[in-house]
């Protein structure tokens, strides 16, 4: 009777600890941002409030540290492990992880700090953070058609959008809206276009050529300057830019392209 009650007791026992390392294994998923470096300078990353490493259950990730890449990530004991799509890997030393703070030895005697977000990968429909919403960040490989260029913009109207979204869906009370390369300033009520000799360098980069992207200037400033956007009436801000972006994604769309070049 007692070996029965012993074995029993072994067995949640075993169930407890199995769950626990689960929980450990699985508690580095999820988006991670740069707040500070608490540790010597970082002179190979531009780190910026808007730097981000989403890492998912199936083991993908989503990093832009000044640049943006995917690929797979592992973790062996205290390494983080990253396998990019180009074939770079990065080896980051965990040095600290407690709830939603993490601490990466990025380089040497460099340690930079990230704080976890809420972000659940089964029940958010928008995932700011995902491939499929970052097409925009990817450095062109080729010259651009116009219609290719329409494209990268319309995917960056639904970064915002979906970045909102997630922000509200959370009930995150800040996001940081201003380190993110783009072509328009966000502000407290509205948003509004750059001038081209204002665009971040970061985003002129991702074009394949100057002129590509004087052609995605070109092709927003027609966008601004034919229509109008009508601003949403609501308490959320969030809601607010989520409504905007939305009429700006569709302005595009409706985008004849064919005359631009």
């Amino acid at each position: 009777m007692h070996s029965k009650k012993a074995a029993l007791l072994l067995f949640f026992v075993s169930i407890f600890f199995a769950s626990c390392l689960s929980f450990i294994i699985n508690s580095y998923t999820g988006a991670w941002f740069y707040t500070y470096t608490s540790t010597g300078f970082s002179s190979q990353y531009n780190l910026t409030p808007a730097s981000f490493i989403c890492l998912q259950p199936d083991n993908h990730y989503t990093l832009d540290f000044g640049k943006f890449e995917y690929g797979k990530w592992e973790r062996n004991r205290d390494t983080l492990i990253l396998n990019s799509s180009s074939g770079d890997q990065k080896i980051f030393f965990i040095t600290y992880k407690m709830g939603n703070a993490l601490k990466l030895n990025m380089q040497p005697g460099v340690v930079c700090d990230f704080e976890a977000q809420q972000y659940s990968f089964s029940k958010n429909t928008a995932q700011p953070f995902s491939l499929q919403d970052n097409q925009w960040r990817l450095h062109a490989t080729h010259k651009e058609t116009p219609a290719e260029i329409k494209m990268r913009l319309i995917n960056h109207c639904q970064f915002w959008k979906n970045y909102f979204l997630w922000a509200t869906d959370n009930n995150i009370a800040a996001v940081d809206v201003r380190a993110t390369p783009s072509p328009v300033t966000i502000y407290g009520n509205g948003f509004a276009l750059k001038e081209y000799y204002d665009l971040p360098d970061a985003w002129k980069n991702y074009f394949y050529d100057s002129s590509d992207c004087k052609l995605a200037d070109s092709l927003l400033t027609n966008v601004f300057m034919h229509n109008t956007i009508a601003w949403p009436h609501t308490d959320s801000k969030y809601k607010m830019y989520i409504g905007a972006f939305e009429q700006l994604e569709q302005f595009l769309n409706n985008k004849d392209v064919s005359k631009f070049r």
